[in-house]
């Protein structure tokens, strides 16, 4: 391609990138801990490797997000899926705590530079072809549906794969003893993922055109980081609506962090048994990630009912509230009743991030330019992901019951109260991260790289993905 992509063709190749690379990630979640156990990991080692993934993900968000500003989306996304491929490949071989660890690692780096690229890509493409005034929330919401839709079918094959291989002749036995025990039926989703990792970086070098950018080096890169990091983190003191974006991923990732950290022990607590306890836990993760498309979906019918895109954030996330509420309020009783009611909130939970994440995301794509877009994505993500941690640590303490589920409905209904008042007009020039000096290849070049740095995103009353709004904290 030699210009930009009409919004049709930008939209689908969006969503085909979403959906292979988030298809792996979903594969890995349900034979993962699994597969750690099989290995003779103990959970203490297990704990060892999640923190691993979040604290890698969290310490490269804000620096990766620059990269991507700085180097191309294509480049950051195909280095992630390359992040990604070398992760699952060591997840699914590894037979030492420290290649695990190592894989895990590899994964919250991928995390970390995957966070922003897509979502700014389809972003600056659909701007380049029709304006800044172009319709996003449309193709947002397609996007986190195809993500939604890709994590609950990588779930539900990851789990299904290992069961599948051990029926009849059992293909699973055979295969750990022809590989001594190097590939467990466990690993096969893993390595699966592997081979699908390929497609997506094949894809995204193949697919997703950008204009040119200035030749950036190495050092050129290195000394822009601390600049684009400090830029990224003052985002939300300039503005006040992105600061209630903001505010809004940390109260999602509160309510994630409180869903996944609990619906375990309850769904073994209901079947009486880890075993059962974790093919419902399966089954309720597809279902969380169904019931997240389908709110994506609605996002723009959302915004129209409510008459804004402010609006949409303030009731979607309520609905979530609400969700995660009554799952507290059922958890001290047990009998068909409170467990209708418990599957009802679970469902709205998931439902309303997937409604709010697209028009969360319109509403900071048109206060951010294209030069800060991908670090704005990132500094969304980390908030989400640092409040997840925060919450996480104190449900730990927390007496089990239906206080470590009010905490996180009560924090993620915070966080629609703060959509109440909307903030009226929009101002016209957008908030930007600090970029480094790079020096072009060519005088035009730098020129249409001055002007996609200066732009100016229109306002608009009406209205990100549901990718961070609804995706495990810990296992993607």
């Amino acid at each position: 391609m030699t210009g930009p992509l009409d919004i049709r063709t930008a939209r689908r190749r969006y969503i085909t990138v979403c959906v292979l690379f988030w298809l792996p990630l979903g594969l890995s979640i349900a034979p993962g801990i699994l597969l750690f156990t099989e290995r003779g990991m103990a959970m203490a080692a297990i704990a060892g490797f999640f923190a691993a993934h979040s604290l890698t993900a969290a310490a490269l968000e804000l620096p990766t997000g620059g990269l991507s500003d700085v180097l191309g989306r294509r480049a950051v996304l195909a280095a992630a899926g390359l992040l990604n491929l070398a992760a699952l490949t060591l997840v699914g071989l590894g037979t030492a705590p420290w290649l695990l660890g190592l894989g895990m690692a590899l994964m919250g780096a991928g995390r970390a530079l995957s966070s922003g690229p897509a979502e700014a890509w389809y972003v600056d493409t659909v701007q380049a072809h029709s304006g800044p005034d172009a319709e996003l929330r449309i193709g947002l919401a397609r996007g986190g549906s195809a993500t939604s839709a890709a994590l609950a079918t990588g779930t539900l094959l990851g789990g299904a794969l290992p069961w599948l291989l051990g029926l009849g002749p059992d293909l699973g036995a055979r295969l750990s003893e022809t590989t001594s025990e190097l590939v467990l039926p466990l690993s096969v989703p893993m390595l699966l993922g592997a081979a699908v990792e390929i497609a997506f970086v094949l894809y995204v070098l193949t697919a997703l055109w950008e204009p040119p950018r200035p030749t950036a080096t190495l050092p050129d890169v290195l000394r822009g980081i601390p600049a684009t990091v400090i830029g990224g983190l003052r985002l939300g003191g300039r503005d006040a609506l992105i600061r209630r974006v903001l505010l809004s991923a940390g109260a999602a990732g509160s309510a994630l962090a409180a869903i996944e950290l609990l619906t375990p022990g309850r769904a073994a607590a209901l079947t009486g048994a880890s075993e059962s306890g974790a093919v419902l836990f399966a089954a309720l993760a597809c279902a969380g990630f169904i019931c997240a498309g389908i709110g994506s979906h609605l996002a723009p019918l959302t915004a129209r009912l409510a008459g804004s895109g402010e609006r949409a954030v303030m009731v979607s996330l309520g609905a979530s509230a609400s969700g995660l509420l009554l799952l507290g309020a059922t958890a001290a009783f047990t009998g068909v009743g409170s467990m209708v009611l418990a599957a009802i909130g679970y469902g709205l939970v998931y439902l309303g991030l997937g409604a709010a994440g697209p028009s969360e995301n319109d509403l900071l794509h048109r206060r951010v330019a294209s030069s800060g877009r991908a670090t704005a994505l990132s500094v969304q993500s980390l908030a989400q992901q640092l409040v997840a941690a925060l919450t996480g640590l104190i449900i730990g303490v927390l007496p089990s019951g239906p206080l470590p589920w009010l905490l996180g409905g009560t924090v993620l209904l915070a966080g629609a109260l703060l959509w109440i008042h909307c903030s009226g007009t929009t101002p016209r020039t957008p908030a930007a991260t600090p970029q480094p000096h790079i020096v072009s290849s060519s005088p035009s070049t730098a020129g249409s790289d001055h002007h996609q740095h200066a732009e100016s995103v229109a306002p608009g009353p009406t209205t990100r993905s549901a990718t961070a709004a609804s995706t495990p904290q810990m296992a993607t």
